[in-house]
Order: C-alpha cells, then sequence, then structure tokens
C-alpha cells in the first residue's frame, strides 16, 4: 500500500470515532510503514485530506476539529480522577496490571462518561480480581464515577485471540497505569500488531505492582472455592444478558463483557468509509 491511501484509510478508521489526527498520532496509527516526515509530505497531497488548526481529517470533516478540542476539554477531569483510580485497581488484590482504555484513554469522552479498564489477573484469580474491582466501583459510583473493567485477563492468556486493526488499535491507545513488567510482555507475546501498525510503539513508564499483602489470605482452598464460586455464578448470569455471544468471552482466564458488540460496529463503519473512499481505485491510481 502506498503512503497516500494509507494516510486515507487511517484516517477513516479515526473519523468513525470523530478523532482529526495530529502529525504525530496519524504517523503513529498509519497502516503502513513510514517515517514521519514521510507522512508529512505525503498527507499534503492525499486525496480527501484536508490539514487545519494542527490536525488531519478527511473532506467534509471539518467540524470534529471542533468536536475533538470540545471533548478533550470535557475529558481532562475525568480522566485525571480515571488514572487515579487505575492507581487503586492496581494495588487490589491478585491485579498485576491496570490501564485504563476506551475513549477516555484518548480524551475522547461523547456521551458515555463511564471509565473502561483493561486488568490483568493473576492466573487462578481473574473473578476474584474482578470481584475486588467491581467492590471498587461501587465506591467510586458514590463520587458520581462509573468505572467498567471490561475486560480482566489472566497473566499467562497475554497473546491476543483476534489479529485485527480494532484489537491493535486498542492496544497501542490504551494508557498503562500500574504493571509495566506485565505491560512489556504483553507486547512482546503479540508482535502481530506491529505487522498492521508498524509505526505504532508501546507507552513508556515505571510502575510495576508490589503484591497486595490481602493476597495471603485468600490463596489456598478457601480462594479457589471463591474463584469458581464467583466465576460459576457470574458466568450463569452473564449467559441470560442481552448481547451475550459473539463479543463476549467468560473462562477461568478471561473475562471480557463487550455486550455491546462494539468490534462490529466499528468494522461495518470502517467498511463502509473506505467503499465511499473507493480505496480500490485510488490503489489503481483511477
Amino acid at each position: 500500500m502506498n503512503i497516500k491511501n494509507a494516510i486515507v484509510e487511517t484516517l477513516a478508521y479515526s473519523d468513525i470515532f470523530d478523532y482529526p489526527l495530529t502529525a504525530e498520532e496519524l504517523h503513529r496509527f498509519l497502516v503502513a510503514p513510514a517515517e514521519r516526515h514521510e507522512v508529512e509530505r505525503c498527507a499534503a497531497s492525499a486525496p480527501n485530506v484536508f490539514f487545519e488548526a494542527g490536525y488531519y481529517f478527511l473532506a467534509g470533516r471539518s467540524e470534529i476539529v471542533d468536536i475533538r478540542k470540545r471533548r478533550e476539554s470535557a475529558s481532562r477531569k475525568a480522566y485525571r480522577r480515571a488514572m487515579f483510580y487505575g492507581r487503586i485497581l492496581g494495588r487490589l488484590p491478585f491485579v498485576r496490571m491496570a490501564a485504563l482504555t476506551g475513549s477516555l484513554a484518548m480524551l475522547n469522552l461523547s456521551k458515555n462518561p463511564d471509565m473502561d479498564f483493561m486488568i490483568v489477573a493473576a492466573h487462578g484469580y481473574v473473578w476474584t480480581a474482578r470481584a475486588f474491582a467491581i467492590l471498587f466501583g461501587k465506591i467510586t459510583h458514590l463520587f458520581g464515577d462509573t468505572i467498567c473493567p471490561n475486560l480482566i485477563i489472566s497473566e499467562r492468556t497475554l497473546e491476543w485471540p483476534l489479529h485485527d486493526l480494532y484489537s491493535a488499535r486498542e492496544l497501542f491507545q490504551m494508557i498503562p497505569i500500574t504493571g509495566s513488567d506485565i505491560y512489556i510482555r504483553l507486547f512482546a507475546v503479540n508482535p502481530w500488531t506491529k505487522s498492521l501498525l508498524p509505526n505504532a510503539v508501546p507507552e513508556t513508564f515505571n510502575a510495576s505492582n508490589s503484591l497486595n499483602m490481602g493476597e495471603f489470605f485468600l490463596r489456598g482452598t478457601l480462594g479457589s472455592k471463591f474463584e469458581n464460586w464467583e466465576m460459576t455464578r457470574k458466568i450463569a448470569r452473564f449467559s441470560k444478558q442481552a448481547g451475550f455471544g459473539a463479543e463476549t468471552v467468560f473462562t477461568a482466564d478471561v473475562c471480557q463483557g463487550n455486550f455491546d458488540h462494539h468490534r462490529k460496529w466499528t468494522d461495518d463503519i470502517y467498511r463502509e468509509r473506505l467503499s465511499a473512499l473507493d480505496i480500490e481505485k485510488m490503489e489503481r491510481g483511477l
């Protein structure tokens, strides 16, 4: 793929979320390998690409520049609170990594003010870690904030099962808060992300977790019984919930509650955007 077409495809993806890109972001999320100076040079003459107020966007979509600015301004206070909550989540029993995900990680909150988190838990304690996270969420709710640990996986299940653009973007867009060692391992076992986003690199930070003393009392037979009880009753409950199926995964090592099928929604809209832009015709230079 030539760089100009890659620029259009990259902007088409971000356009789904009303999110124009800076030059740095366009280079980072570009779906083809390139140097930043090449990206900026090609963007200046790429079809259907415009630049305004420091942002690149598709033709006819200049309004998303103001949308992004408004959302960034409105998201900053929630972002600071979410980072604070994330540090606490990272200290809960059996939590090995906590990262902010979703629209708030991009300072792009729209109607949904929820704070989404990905958590990596100790092997054999995914559902116990989730129980503590949900309990903590009840406390944050008293202060008007809703935290959603939408994805909790075992530290032995870091390999991503789906190798698609949606997953790659989610991984690179997340903001790691605790567990730098696990975060590094996450990308080490998922080298496929570089084939989809060859210019992106993981965030650099140093915040490894120390073991929580509460874990001492929850290990052994009692802890295993609680883990199995919690997993069994929650899976039985979730299996009856609307949206259960294609994008929900509930096992001993994974708790993924994407009941809204956000991946499918994003992929469908993305395909529509590319079809409207007729990328194949652009590739042939017609």
